[in-house]
């Protein structure tokens, strides 16, 4: 059985709608030692991080489906969290607020691992009333978020000079700081098993996107962009110019609205290469390796600039 049931209201208020699809867990990997202390280190397109000791195997017996987990429960497939750091939005309509609305679609219940379709959309969508009482959270539904945790941030892309492009206009990517690096140096991390490498040094592990291709949706060819970390509060785009004078490339301009679109929206297809590498102490980083993260950009583009763009 799978859910479409979400899908009417994202279609009718989404300002800017993301789904991470599943990619391919091709992995690099490095391991060094300092006397008996062994650190493996790892990178694929689900995460990064170092076993620095041995792990317990252990193997279960019989796995529940999603339906027999649930029990009598109801599946609430959405949930509401704040818009994330570095996105800029205009005002919301009157009497709303805006939220970042994420949604379980294409699930089968029937299965243990809700099913080879099953996946999240991410909404920025205005909500008030009724629409707040929409997703409301139950602990029982923990256990099915779980299935789509990952050491990467979630992508928040940012579109400028609006966040609904408009015709003739060029539209800006970026991702925001806080979605495009992370370290991990912390004792105890679940991530590194210990980040003791010697009595001298933590071992630290850096994740940083390095490129981002996008596929902006309307036909047009894909744009590589190079990508670095941005200071805080700084999305590359430059407001005391206009949009044709700015220093940023990784941009493209649609010469056709959304309007005949499905949902009037395009599908921007993103590319996302995070680059990993790791230090021990000295004057320079070591690269683990890189790895590749898919996600997908629904997103309206008007004739018009939109109200509160």
């Amino acid at each position: 059985m799978r859910n479409r049931v979400s899908r009417g209201l994202i279609a009718l208020t989404t300002v800017v709608a993301l789904l991470v699809v599943y990619p391919t867990t091709t992995a690099s990997a490095d391991t060094i030692s300092s006397g008996d202390r062994v650190c493996s280190m790892y990178v694929n397109s689900i995460g990064f991080g170092a076993f620095c000791s041995s792990g317990e195997a252990s193997s279960g017996g019989y796995v529940p489906t999603w339906k027999e987990r649930l029990g009598n429960n109801v599946f609430i497939p959405c949930r509401d969290f704040d818009i994330p750091n570095g996105i800029h939005l205009g005002p919301p309509p009157e009497g709303k607020k805006w939220v970042l609305r994420v949604t379980i679609e294409d699930y089968d219940l029937n299965r243990v691992d809700g099913g080879e379709a099953v996946h999240l959309e991410r909404a920025i969508v205005p909500v008030g009333g009724d629409e707040e009482n929409q997703c409301p959270s139950r602990g029982y539904m923990d256990r099915f978020w779980k299935q789509f945790s990952s050491t990467y941030p979630d992508p928040a892309l940012q579109v400028r000079p609006t966040y609904v492009p408009r015709v003739n206009i060029p539209t800006y990517f970026s991702l925001t700081r806080e979605s495009s690096v992370i370290f991990k140096n912390q004792l105890g991390s679940p991530d590194l098993n210990s980040a003791l490498y010697n009595q001298s040094f933590n071992l630290t592990m850096r994740g940083l996107v390095t490129e981002m291709k996008v596929d902006p949706g309307d036909g047009s060819p894909p744009i590589t962009c190079a990508m670095g970390v941005a200071k805080e509060g700084d999305d590359g785009y430059d407001e005391t110019s206009d949009p044709f004078h700015q220093m940023s490339t990784c941009s493209h301009k649609y010469t056709k609205s959304s309007a005949s679109q499905p949902d009037g929206m395009y599908t921007v297809k993103l590319t996302i290469t995070w680059t990993v590498d790791y230090w021990k102490g000295g004057p320079s980083w070591n690269k683990v390796g890189t790895a590749e993260v898919h996600a997908v950009q629904r997103l309206p583009v008007q004739e018009v600039e939109a109200i509160g763009g």
